[in-house]
């Protein structure tokens, strides 16, 4: 009976709320906002797999996959409350209040009172999923996906939590020191970047035979999955205006502008080098443009936008040295896209933020801006709050990973053979693309009739230069008595010769 009565009194605050506070077109936006960078999940899949080897492809697409949906469960059952809810008062991480999403509904979110409280929870949610996928490519080709997956859970709740409550709670420190971070060049780059790097540092490099002739094994998914991040990068920072507002519009035109611009500037770099237009560099200057936007671009003006595009694309290009320096196998560069990009957005607020721009959503209109508006302090609020969140981050990761690594069958890291053998043959048992590459240019391929080597992978049933067993016998049938007077291989093999009159 006791049990009813609160059931129905429940249900009459639900009905008795004021739903007309929030216009539809708002929400509307926002739900599409979220489901873009929902979109972003399989750009980073697609992303990572085309700039792996061909053996460990698809163990990035299932641990980007993997993770978003981790990520998903960790935000409903305590992540959103950690990091939003407004009754916590310690500045560093929230409490339990919203545990299971647990009376979040349609109250005005604690992010922007244009939006509800449940809609916000989800496109927060969102960026908490692309965060983790990002800190994914720390495992690139030698990294086991379970350890990696247990790593996410804790990783949000120890790392990313805190790094979202400290500049988005009304109560973190960071947000009542002044710090201006609009999309996440705090939690979500910073965060991503150095978390990856960290685990990477943990994980040790790989075996130096395997960082030989190092490749992507798929550019043109590169490419696509470039587009679809920077697809999904609109309602990203677009959507951090919460509303259909100029702000919103303004943060995607700056999202714009900065990336074409880091994606010329890093393929102009990458030419002076190597005399060629490189496909990866120009994505790569892209994606350091769009980083560099996270942080900035509901804060500066378009003209701001395009120096901070030109100056992402110059610092993240010569920041892919630190790894060489350090000797961290970074191997898909998080640290120099991702963490320095989301440096150099948040020193750019320091410099060009304007409280007009921010004013553009009807809501904050006590910003006080940076140096353009002559608010001077505004750069050592930014240092202190970058040197923090890096310092914490690389800290806490790394001693995640160590313990986690301590555990018995939770090594980070998969065998020698197993590294040698590629990711997706130890760990997924698919593969992203089930086919051999015999000859990069045609004119190397073997003429019908040429002798080849047996041990020589020459068929789409060969992985990893090791035949089928079908193919070694129809091979072994093929051998002729004596062995050819060119071959300097015991085990050449001579095919019949072909007519002179067959095509």
């Amino acid at each position: 009976m006791v049990l009813g009565v609160r059931v129905s009194e429940v249900l009459n605050a639900i009905l008795k709320r004021d739903t007309t506070q929030f216009d539809r077109g708002d929400i509307s936006f926002i739900i599409v906002a979220g489901a873009m960078v929902s979109f972003m999940i399989p750009g980073l899949a697609f992303l990572y797999s085309g700039l792996a080897r061909r053996k460990s492809a698809l163990s990035l697409i299932w641990a980007v996959t993997a993770s978003n949906a981790v990520c998903i469960f960790q935000w409903y059952f305590w992540g959103y409350s950690l990091a939003f809810s407004p009754t916590a008062t310690n500045g560093f991480i929230g409490n339990l209040a919203h545990f299971g999403l647990m009376d979040v509904l349609g109250d005005p979110s604690p992010g922007s009172p244009l939006i509800p409280d449940l809609l916000y929870a989800f496109y927060q949610m969102e960026f908490a999923c692309v965060t983790v996928g990002i800190l994914m490519g720390g495992i690139a080709e030698r990294g086991r996906v379970l350890p990696a997956i247990i790593f996410t859970f804790l990783w949000m709740t120890l790392v990313y939590c805190p790094l979202a409550c400290w500049p988005w709670n009304i109560n973190g420190w960071a947000f009542k020191y002044g710090v201006l971070d609009y999309a996440g060049g705090g939690p979500v780059e910073i965060g991503s970047g150095v978390g990856g790097f960290a685990y990477a540092w943990v994980l040790g490099r790989r075996q130096e035979k395997e960082l030989l002739n190092f490749r992507p094994h798929n550019v043109s998914m590169v490419n696509l999955g470039t587009f679809i991040l920077w697809f999904g990068w609109l309602g990203f920072n677009g959507g951090s205006a919460f509303g259909a507002n100029l702000r919103a519009v303004m943060a995607i035109w700056n999202s714009m502008l900065a990336a074409a611009f880091g994606g010329i500037v890093w393929c102009l770099l990458d030419y002076r080098l190597e005399r060629k237009y490189t496909m990866v560099g120009f994505c790569s200057g892209t994606i350091a443009g769009l980083v560099a936007a996270t942080p900035a671009s509901g804060f500066i003006h378009p003209w701001a936008a395009v120096i901070m595009g030109i100056i992402s694309g110059a610092v993240c290009n010569y920041a892919t040295k630190a790894k060489i320096l350090l000797r961290v196998d970074d191997a898909l560069d998080l640290f120099a896209e991702h963490a320095v990009g989301g440096i150099v957005g948040l020193l750019m607020n320091a410099f060009f933020a304007s409280r007009s721009i921010v004013a553009l959503d009807g809501v904050n209109t006590n910003v006080p801006g940076g140096w353009v508006d002559h608010h001077w302090k505004q750069l050592y609020i930014q240092v202190a709050y970058i040197c923090a969140t890096c310092s914490y981050t690389f800290v806490v990761t790394a001693l995640i990973a160590k313990c986690i690594n301590s555990i018995p069958g939770l090594h980070l890291r998969t065998t020698a053979e197993g590294e040698k053998l590629g990711l997706d043959e130890v760990e997924i048992g698919e593969f992203a693309n089930d086919y051999i590459e015999v000859r990069r240019d045609f004119m190397d391929w073997t003429a019908f009739g040429d002798r080849i080597d047996a041990h020589e992978p020459s068929a789409n049933g060969d992985r990893h230069g090791q035949p089928d067993l079908a193919q070694q016998d129809q091979r072994q049938d093929l051998r002729t008595e004596e062995p050819s007077p060119n071959s300097t291989d015991e085990k050449a093999l001579e095919l019949p010769q072909a007519d002179a009159t067959s095509p």
